[in-house]
């Protein structure tokens, strides 16, 4: 546990310091001189080049770990972020969030593979997930306030200096204190397929074979959805102004979506529940809210933001507890890289497309079309409920 102690640290940091530059990026760019279009493009390029760099990840964080791929994208990350703090045109701002985002690539998937290699058992994976939520979260609370004030007081250019100074000195720190997990030789089939899967004798040879589990494609439409929705709330909230006291409360609308998070991240007994319904019932919900939020319902928007924040609390746990349920311990870093990649196209769709719509409609639509696309594909399977053991033991993680 004191692994997974030092890996929720530096997670802190590190979400603190990229979830304090979500109400300052916007306004950077409008003064730089950047249209609400080049905007859009600026937030999707991050998340665009975000796919070679997942695509990488996925096979080598199985291969060679997690440690120097969370301390290398850390580090990077911070000395682009000095770079970003002496942008002077929007494409230069291009060229380094560009840059950014495959960089970053790497940190997702390896933070959630060595998490899911510390596991025990389903419930204990679970709980684990649903820390690293909870450590997002509370930095995710803090953060888009701290930012927004940086800016205010300090401006643009040194409030990117410190943070990237910040994620510098904790990715070279990283090295020290983030240990990977003892891995073993053999062949140890996953939880899914010592419950689910038929063992098949050959008669010549006299071994068993398993048939190896097939992850359906459709449940990556999900990351996709909410990713969309996600890059559109950040996209359009910040466009309300650049002056000082509308960038601070914007950073205070961030901070209420996160509040909200972390009111259902701390019900740690929603782990006990299958993880495909708890993932149904939040993306409904989070439909609900953008649907509201488009519609211009009669209801505070502290309030839709809030409950927006709640639905995010129920699914990310409940959709990594899910992939994991329908993947194996050899095929984590895979799995994550998948999931990364998915989450990637869906940021890039959604800023650009909201970026070409807001002139017509408001782009909270596509945030609910997007949400009930997924929520459609997802229809239930024998395989989303079966092999739901939450006491399962987990294999040890072998190469």
């Amino acid at each position: 546990m004191k692994t997974a102690v030092w890996l929720y640290l530096f997670l802190f940091v590190a979400f603190f310091d990229l979830h304090a530059q979500y109400p300052m990026l916007t306004p950077f760019a409008v003064s730089l001189g950047a249209a609400p279009s080049f905007i859009g493009l600026v937030m999707g390029m991050y998340s665009l080049t975000h796919l070679p760099g997942n695509l990488i990840a996925g096979v080598a964080v199985d291969r060679y770990g997690s440690r120097l791929f969370i301390s290398v994208s850390l580090i990077g990350a911070g000395i682009l972020l000095l770079f970003q703090a002496r942008v002077t045109d929007p494409w230069q701002l291009l060229y380094i969030r560009s840059i950014s985002g495959f960089v970053l690539a790497f940190l997702s998937p390896a933070c959630m593979s060595l998490l899911a290699r510390l596991a025990k058992d389903h419930i204990h994976q679970g709980k684990l997930m649903a820390g690293n939520g909870l450590v997002h979260t509370i930095a995710s609370v803090i953060s888009p306030a701290a930012g927004a004030y940086l800016a205010a007081t300090i401006g643009f250019s040194q409030s990117f200096a410190m943070l990237g100074l910040i994620l510098l000195i904790t990715g070279i720190l990283s090295l020290w204190f983030v240990k990977e997990p003892a891995r073993t030789t053999g062949n140890i089939p996953s939880v899914h397929q010592q419950v689910s899967k038929p063992i098949i004798a050959d008669n010549h040879s006299g071994s068993h074979k398993i048939d190896p589990p097939r992850l359906p494609w459709t449940v990556f439409s999900l990351p996709i959805g909410l990713s969309c929705a996600q890059g559109i709330l950040a996209f359009e909230l910040p466009l309300r102004g650049t002056d000082s006291a509308t960038i601070m409360s914007t950073g205070i609308l961030f901070s209420i979506v996160s509040l909200g998070a972390l009111v259902t991240l701390g019900l740690l007994f929603l782990n006990r529940y299958l993880p495909y319904l708890r993932t149904i019932f939040g993306v409904l919900m989070l439909a609900i809210c953008y649907y509201g939020l488009a519609s211009g319902w009669p209801i505070p928007l502290l309030v839709l933001l809030f409950a927006v924040g709640m639905a995010k609390g129920v699914i990310f746990p409940a959709m990594t507890s899910f992939l994991l349920q329908l993947s194996g311990p050899t095929r984590y870093g895979r799995t994550f890289s998948l999931l990364s990649i998915s989450l990637s196209i869906g940021s890039f769709i959604g800023p650009v497309a909201a970026g070409a719509a807001r002139d017509y409609f408001s782009p909270y639509f596509i945030s609910f079309l997007a949400l009930m696309i997924s929520l459609a594909l997802l229809f239930p399977r024998p395989t989303f409920r079966d092999n739901w053991n939450p006491r399962a033991p987990i294999p040890l993680h072998h190469e």
